[in-house]
Parts: structure tokens; sequence; C-alpha cells
């Protein structure tokens, strides 16, 4: 039996409301929900299971379904997406997922791996970081899911299912592309790309799989047969590694 079309069911229910059409429409909406909480990673909290998340997802997906307008051209997928991601992303907000000690530590750990790739020429394992850090690599892979965990909601990635996505998507806290001209953005997308570039073939692969191909964390650790949490570590500290190496180049650019 084919899925029912979103699109149709909405629009159905906007030309005659009714409570059945509604919930249709709804249920429709449910697999774009469960979509964008699987590449959510669950940060270590009483409130965040996956249930929490999809329960504050619905909400997005309802407030969607009550704000659309076909008229204005968006499809109600994108529509819905956006605003169902935002539910999610001010639900974990509302949690204050890292403390302001640990959001410090995050940092470090991103002006840690920027300066052992200089000294080395490579890419620091994961070892070679924590015990800069002064960690055990239990507590460093902790922190990793943390900082993937945190960056999930400030970062402006991914776009939205029907649009092309670049990795400037990955890069910046909210807002951060505000005020860019077509040059910066170039100027941005060729630093993460030189980042990306020097990844292990197996890191930069998981990448891709996250933000353009749409994987969830569970899909990708499947391919590469590791846990989610492995994978949120991975990403987590890939996205250190990009913000920590633009910090720098901005740093020395205003010295």
């Amino acid at each position: 039996m084919p899925a029912p079309d979103l699109q149709a069911l909405v629009e159905r229910y906007l030309a005659d409301p009714s409570a059945v059409r509604r919930e249709a429409a709804v249920l429709a909406g449910v697999p774009l929900v469960r979509s964008i909480v699987g590449k959510v990673p669950v940060p270590a909290h009483p409130l965040a299971s996956r249930e929490d998340l999809e329960g504050a997802g619905l909400v997005g997906l309802v407030e969607a379904l009550n704000g659309y307008d076909p008229k204005a051209g968006a499809s109600f997928l994108t529509f819905a997406y956006l605003r169902v991601r935002g539910a999610v992303v001010d639900y974990l907000r509302s949690l204050d997922v890292l403390s302001l000690a640990k959001r410090k530590r995050v940092a470090e750990a991103g002006r840690v791996a920027e300066a052992l790739r200089q000294e080395l020429g490579a890419e620091p394992t994961d070892r070679e970081i924590a015990d800069r850090l002064g960690l055990g690599l239990a507590d460093y892979d902790q922190l990793m899911v943390e900082a993937q965990a945190r960056f999930a909601l400030s970062l402006d990635a991914p776009a939205g299912p029907e649009r092309d996505e670049s990795l400037h998507d990955v890069v910046g806290d909210d807002g951060a592309g505000a005020g860019f001209d077509t040059a910066d953005q170039a100027h941005t997308l060729g630093q993460v790309r030189t980042v990306i570039e020097g990844l292990p073939s197996r890191t930069r692969a998981m990448v891709g799989m996250y933000y353009d191909e749409g994987l969830t964390l569970r899909e990708i650790g499947a391919v590469f047969q590791v846990s989610e949490a492995r994978v949120s570590q991975i990403l987590g500290r890939t996205l250190l590694s990009i913000r920590a190496r633009l910090e720098a180049e901005v740093e020395a650019a205003v010295a």
C-alpha cells in the first residue's frame, strides 16, 4: 500500500477542515518528525528521550499545519520541516543541554584539536586530544557526544529535504550566515572543504552521509557497524575541527 500523499492530505484538510482530515494529515507527517528526530543526538537528560523529542516535533507539525498557506509557494514538507526541527531545537534548548563549564570544555577541545593538527601536520587521534586535555578517553568520548548534541541545535544544517545543501550549513551559530555576501560564503565553504578533505576517509564519508544524504545517526552506524553514540562522537569532533579552523583564521586575519 503506497504511503499517503502528505501534500494532498494537508490541502484537503485546509479546503474542508474536519477532525478526521486533520488527524489524517498529522499521521501522514509522523515519518517526517521521526526522520528529523533521528538526526538529533539525544543528550543525557531525563527529559530528552526519543519519545520526548518526537512529542515536541509533533507539536511543531501541528503548528505547521495551522500556519501553512499553499499560496505562498512552498510545499508543506519544506514548511513543516523547518517548524518541526525548530520545535525540537527549542525543546532541547529549554533543557540547557550543556552547562557553562562544559561549553567552555567543548570550546577548549576544539582549540586543542586544531593546535595538535598544526603540530603534527595530520589529524590527531582521539587519544592524543584527550591526553592534551587531561581527560580519559571515555570522558572525551562523552564530551564529543554532548558537543554534537549542542551543535545540532545551533547549526543551520540541514536546511530542508527539498533543497540542495552545502557544507556551509554545518558551521557557525544561529544567524552566522546573516550579512554574508557571496564572496564571504565562497571563502567559508572553501575553508570547510579544506578541513573535510583532510579528514580520514571514514569520517569524511560519515559527514557526507549525515549532511548531504540525510541519513540518521543510527543508519550511519549500521553502515559502519558502530554505535549511534560513536557516530555522534565522530561528528561532534568534526564540527569542533571546522569551527576551530575558522576561528583560527579569523584571529590570524585581525591580528
